[in-house]
């Protein structure tokens, strides 16, 4: 029996838009966010595209690939293990989740903004105009982010379906938009991190990316899984929303490759939108089930991984 939700409109109007509008409506500041995230990024990439496009970026190009290719493979990588796994202790899951969360967190801070301020402070010549342009783009970052999650349909393990028109969609489709919504700002910052050709800042921020995507691959798949999907179309689900990655970084580099103000503002907003999700989505998963305390340890066990990781390879 169709719902109110489901059912077609008059005059041939599409039902999605419908809802996103009424949505939009009930949700002014999240909308407000998602346009102006949307607007800086639109206007960062406008003026970068003729720099890619001309060849100017085409080294930070290649390198930012290769960084999405390996954020892929290890995505793929860590679900692989879902085809004869059905679960793992959920204390373990936790710890692993905050592990990743922890090497997110260390990499926003060590390989994004740090290298922001710098940058800023280089191309501006004041240390206070280039931490408000960092800032800015982070500001950028939450506002897109927040708007995202509002207005995407999505699932999640624990908390269930939510954004608009979630009833039209598929539980696939739904795993594969909540996956995105991870996936595609660490793709992003690693595009940017390798705009100006600079290995120091994009070599520990991929590698730190690429770990952190084996446990949350397998964490993505077994939840599929947990989930009742088949190990086959929960393992490939998951790692091919690795794909978003390349896909990120292609964006990124892009965003940070033309004017020289928007290689700092674009490291701003790739911090932003990863501070966002660690903290909206990957801290608050693993502190549902009681184990706040193993999930803690791996977060701090995470962050100071990626601090010596950033020390030896930066």
């Amino acid at each position: 029996m169709n719902t109110p939700l489901a059912r077609t409109s008059p005059a041939g109007s599409i039902p999605w838009l419908e809802i996103a509008l009424a949505h939009a409506r009930t949700h002014w500041f999240a909308s407000l966010g998602l346009g102006l995230g949307l607007l800086a990024v639109l206007a960062l990439l406008g003026q970068s595209i003729a720099q890619v496009v001309a060849g100017n970026a085409a080294e930070g190009l290649r390198y930012a690939m290769l960084g999405g290719a390996a954020g892929f493979a290890t995505t793929a990588l860590g679900a692989l293990p879902a085809l004869v796994l059905r679960g793992l202790p959920q204390k373990l899951e936790d710890s692993l989740l905050g592990l990743a969360a922890g090497m997110m967190l260390a990499a926003s801070a060590f390989s994004l903004l740090l290298p922001g301020l710098e940058a800023g402070e280089q191309i501006l010549g004041h240390k206070g105009l280039a931490a408000g342009v960092v800032v800015l783009g982070m500001a950028l970052g939450v506002l897109l982010m927040l708007g995202l999650d509002e207005f995407t349909p999505h699932e999640h393990d624990k908390s269930g379906p939510c954004g608009p028109g979630y009833e039209r969609c598929g539980r696939v489709w739904l795993f594969v938009f909540a996956i995105a919504l991870h996936n595609l700002p660490e793709g992003m910052a690693i595009g940017v991190s390798f705009a100006q050709n600079d290995l120091s800042v994009g070599l520990p921020l991929t590698t730190a990316i690429a770990l952190q995507d084996i446990p949350e691959g397998l964490a993505v798949a077994l939840a599929m899984r947990a989930a009742g999907f088949a190990a086959p179309q929960a393992v490939g689900v998951a790692a091919a929303s690795g794909l978003l990655e390349p896909v990120g970084a292609l964006l990124g580099v892009g965003l940070a490759s033309g004017l020289a103000v928007a290689y700092p503002v674009g490291l701003g907003l790739a911090a932003g939108a990863m501070i966002f999700v660690v903290s909206h989505e990957v801290i608050p998963e693993t502190h549902r089930n009681g184990h706040q305390t193993p999930a803690t340890l791996g977060l701090m066990a995470g962050f100071a991984l990626m601090m010596v990781l950033d020390t030896t390879l930066g």
